[in-house]
């Protein structure tokens, strides 16, 4: 196999691959007996169908698409290992020749391969950079700001019987009316009064 690499821009690639009969001719003659083990053909077992006589009744064509079909991936695979480049995601593949048709046995086939494929870059030396990091200074109010967040998002509800002032968590029913006539509603609404995220005036309306 004969692979060359061309760079699109820096992170796609195309392969250009080239399979000489001879490495393609394993896979073909497992996709004779392949076929040869599905089709019935007078005069013969299945399974012992001459490869003739399937290139008669089936067609070339149809062995040689079953063979490269199941060994494309491993020769694109090998050029892409030859390439020494990573995918980032799956090959738009073209086959651009096909071994022969009709004829004698013989001829190769040839696809190309477009492909995205990480960046090559190479570092700068790292070694005498200087790196400052500003000292990070937690006064009592972060720490209590931080310790009110983890109790919010942790903490558990709890049912009182006494009116509901800001900072309580409410479960609200909501209906909104046009001239007399109900247009949308929502029930079972969770809100903590005071948050201001929900409808303008609503938390005015626990005051009034």
């Amino acid at each position: 196999m004969k692979s060359t690499v061309e760079n699109l821009d820096p992170a796609r690639i195309k392969l250009t691959v080239e399979v000489p009969y001879e490495e393609l001719e394993p896979s073909l003659d497992a996709a004779y007996k392949e076929i040869g083990s599905q089709v019935q053909i007078p005069g013969f077992r299945r399974g012992h169908v001459p490869p003739r006589v399937i290139d008669q009744r089936v067609g070339r064509a149809s062995v040689i698409q079953e063979a490269v079909n199941n060994k494309l991936p491993d020769f694109y695979r090998d050029a892409l290992n030859e390439s020494g480049r990573v995918p980032l995601g799956q090959p738009d593949i073209e086959v651009t020749e096909l071994v022969n048709v009709t004829g004698p046995q013989g001829g190769q086939l040839a696809f190309t391969a477009e492909v995205t494929v990480r960046p090559e870059f190479e570092l700068p030396e790292l070694g005498g950079i200087d790196v400052t990091v500003d000292a990070v200074e937690i006064t009592d109010a972060d720490v209590d700001t931080e310790l009110d967040n983890l109790r919010a998002r942790f903490g558990s509800l709890k049912s009182v019987k006494r009116a509901a002032k800001t900072g309580d968590f409410v479960t609200i029913d909501l209906k909104a009316i046009i001239d007399g006539e109900e247009v949308d509603s929502v029930s079972g609404v969770s809100y903590e009064i005071g948050k201001g995220n929900m409808l303008e005036g609503l938390d005015d309306a626990w005051s009034a």
